[in-house]
């Protein structure tokens, strides 16, 4: 696990493009051993995409205590990311702030009764995809999350580019197709994101999902930071 990440790379994309793609923050070993577990007991819930009309595949929740690589990753990632959360709300002048401390964040969910963790597997199937959504699932919410790929686009499967829509107001919606490689995180907003217009800040909503999977298994890792009620 590779957490030595530079912040002021991370802040300016996220900033200019919305998104940032950091390398090999897993190595290949991790990512086969997170898949290993997909069908183990370390779940609390399991998700029907096509049931609930959110696509077709199936994911699962962690439940508590979250595994060691899953709990690092979502505690050391806060850190960095934290005082850019902070510098949008203030852009934005959302009277919110975050705490520094990933500890402290969670605990201002617990006292809004989102108390059920939110990391998550994915696993898509050949004709599995994700519609386009938001990762809220309470009051309280964290402005990024964290993709990270599982397997190797063209080799593990074909299809499955990460989508990202962009909606301003009064335009049409930009869309970003994406192709990581394994072991990549890719950090994205949770809900919107400031953009500097001729007049200040203005919100741009985010969603995000999965293009259809053609060939092949394809398998992700979801780091929320936020707990759910």
């Amino acid at each position: 696990m590779n957490l030595n990440l530079e912040s002021t790379i991370i802040s300016e994309s996220l900033n200019t493009k919305g998104y940032a793609i950091v390398p090999s923050v897993l190595s290949a070993l991790e990512c086969q051993s997170l898949i290993e577990n997909y069908q183990s007991d370390l779940y609390r819930t399991v998700i029907n995409m096509q049931r609930y009309r959110f696509g077709r595949g199936e994911y699962k929740y962690f439940k508590y205590p979250l595994p060691e690589t899953v709990q690092t990753l979502r505690q050391e990632l806060y850190k960095p990311l934290a005082p850019i959360a902070n510098e949008w709300m203030r852009n934005l002048k959302i009277p919110d702030a975050f705490p520094l401390s990933h500890e402290a964040f969670i605990e201002k969910c617990h006292q809004q009764n989102q108390l059920r963790p939110t990391p998550l597997i994915l696993k898509y199937e050949t004709g599995d995809y994700n519609t386009l959504h938001q990762d809220l699932y309470g009051a309280v919410y964290f402005p990024f999350q964290v993709i990270f790929i599982l397997t190797q686009q063209g080799r593990d499967h074909e299809g499955g580019e990460l989508v990202l829509t962009e909606q301003v107001p009064r335009a049409q919606s930009k869309a970003m197709v994406l192709k990581p490689n394994q072991g990549d995180a890719v950090i994205v907003t949770t809900n919107f994101r400031p953009v500097l217009g001729t007049k200040g800040y203005y919100r741009a909503n985010v969603r995000h999902g999965v293009s259809e999977v053609t060939t092949g298994r394809r398998f992700t890792l979801g780091i929320v930071f936020h707990d759910a009620a």
